[in-house]
């Protein structure tokens, strides 16, 4: 064979493959469609979807509007707070159990500095943030959205929710209108928003927005310490990252159905689940705050579980849900209202609860004194009752802080200069008087300068007063006297 022949040979075995190559084509390609036309037609309706050419996104998955409805009244918040004063390492294991190492110095650690988002919800300046973005902080700033700063005014906190009101001196602020958290169904879109606008850093950040779905509600995940932590968080699978907390969750409206919190991560960022505070519980925190500047926490005065699959075996019970009463507190509105360790209470009016976490939230919506209808089983029948709800102190009273900045016996006032400077103190608060109640019974005497509760420096009496009030349990006091002996007392209430 010359060359002639050969490349006229391997032209011709060229045509002939392509010529098979297009015809397998045309004879795969109409059994390919059939297959596709086949699976697009169950079910129905994505038929419509991939057939359309015209095919437009509907108005309901549309996240342009909440966006831009929410975004500028989401607020950056920075606080300041001031190092402890510290001696070595070791200081911390002495301290709790009451001893100073001798001959240490004190020293003054270098400010923090913390960030995080808020959520601006009245054109006067009202601004929701997570308490544990601002708790204890000295100062704390606020950069709108417009780039705007404004120092912030602590309205009031409640650690049991990890809420937090502020107070900036403006006018004609954009906010967020408060949405219905209740009306929040697994699978619906929700869109997070969060400020964490870290100026100089290489994440120049200062609004975000992203998108995912209610994954469930009512979560507790344990991470709000005392007795009366309320937990029954929106989880979502919008991305929440650090700077995000306090930020808003809001429905396709652009209303505020709750406030980011906290993530599930082992890795401090974003893992695929983030948990807010629902809306309905926020409004009331809230609204405490402004009136009171502390929450009328109510209590039905009960020890709960779930009743799970275990749980039912082990008691023998016969249906799965439900909260099992393990105790009924004395003198509580529980126990008044007839309820009883055993009973299991399956509905707080008309909602029906199966979590601790969900009749801990439908209670914390209430104030003392409000009359709840509570149904529970008890011997397999179905009974409802009525409770009237009580505070911390077992009344239906309105706690306020009052003109005597005083709890259980003492009286406190913030430290004046002449006795900081006697003792070598940057702040303190001073008891003036004790009356009846632990802190005698723990052998404090007045003139005692406070500088610590549960280690966090305290330099004002309100810094006292919202830790004592909102932190149930024991609590660590550290001071020192006139003399300059320094003393440490724990006293549990």
């Amino acid at each position: 064979m010359n060359k002639t022949q050969f490349f006229l040979g391997l032209i011709l075995a060229s045509f002939i493959g392509g010529a098979l190559a297009i015809g397998g084509m045309q004879y795969l390609a109409p059994q390919q469609e059939a297959e596709a036309t086949q699976e697009a037609n169950t079910p129905a309706h994505f038929t419509s979807y991939l057939e359309d050419k015209n095919f437009t996104v509907p108005d309901g998955l549309n996240f342009v509007y909440a966006a831009e409805v929410s975004t500028p009244a989401v607020v950056h918040i920075r606080s300041t707070f001031e190092g402890r004063s510290t001696t070595n390492p070791m200081d911390d294991f002495w301290e709790f159990f009451g001893y100073r190492q001798p001959d240490n110095e004190q020293r003054r650690a270098p400010q923090q500095r913390g960030f995080g988002s808020g959520v601006i919800i009245s054109a006067d300046g009202y601004i929701i943030t997570n308490n544990h973005v601002i708790d204890n902080a000295g100062e704390i700033e606020v950069t709108l959205s417009d780039k705007r700063d404004y120092d912030a005014r602590l309205v009031g906190t409640d650690p049991n929710t990890d809420l937090a009101l502020l107070k900036i001196e403006a006018r004609q602020l954009p906010y967020i209108n408060m949405g219905n958290s209740d009306e929040l169904r697994v699978g619906e879109w929700v869109l997070a928003v969060g400020n964490p606008f870290a100026q100089g850093t290489p994440w120049d950040l200062t609004s975000t927005v992203t998108a995912g779905i209610v994954s469930a509600k009512g979560r507790n995940i344990n991470i709000l310490g005392g007795g009366y932590g309320i937990e029954s968080f929106i989880q979502t699978d919008a991305a929440v990252n650090p700077g995000n907390s306090g930020g808003a969750l809001v429905n396709l409206k652009g209303e505020l159905v709750g406030i980011n919190t906290a993530i599930a991560t082992p890795s401090r960022t974003f893992a695929g689940y983030s948990f807010a505070i629902p809306a309905t519980l926020v409004q009331k925190v809230i609204n405490d705050l402004k009136e009171y500047g502390v929450v009328q926490r109510a209590l039905l005065g009960v020890q709960i579980r779930d009743v799970d699959a275990d749980f039912a075996e082990e008691r023998n019970i016969d249906d799965v849900g439900g909260v099992y009463i393990l105790e009924v507190n004395n003198n509580s509105a529980a126990e008044e209202a007839g309820l009883q360790q055993g009973d299991i209470i399956v509905n707080i009016g008309n909602t029906p609860v199966n979590t601790t976490a969900e009749l801990q939230e439908l209670v914390a919506r209430n104030s003392p004194g409000d009359k709840i209808s509570v149904s529970y089983k008890r011997d397999g029948k179905k009974y409802t009752t009525s409770a009237v709800l009580r505070n911390l102190q077992g009344d239906t009273g309105v706690l306020t802080f009052d003109n005597t900045n005083s709890f259980d016996g003492a009286v406190f006032k913030e430290a004046d200069d002449k006795v900081l400077e006697e003792l070598d103190l940057r702040g303190g608060v001073e008891i003036t008087q004790i009356g009846e109640g632990k802190w005698k019974d723990e052998g404090i005497k007045p003139g005692f300068v406070i500088t610590h509760v549960n280690k966090t420096p305290v330099d004002n009496v309100d810094q006292v007063m919202n830790i004592l009030r909102n932190k149930r349990g024991g609590n660590l006091i550290e001071g020192m006297y006139r003399d300059g002996e320094q003393r440490y007392y724990a006293i549990g209430w």
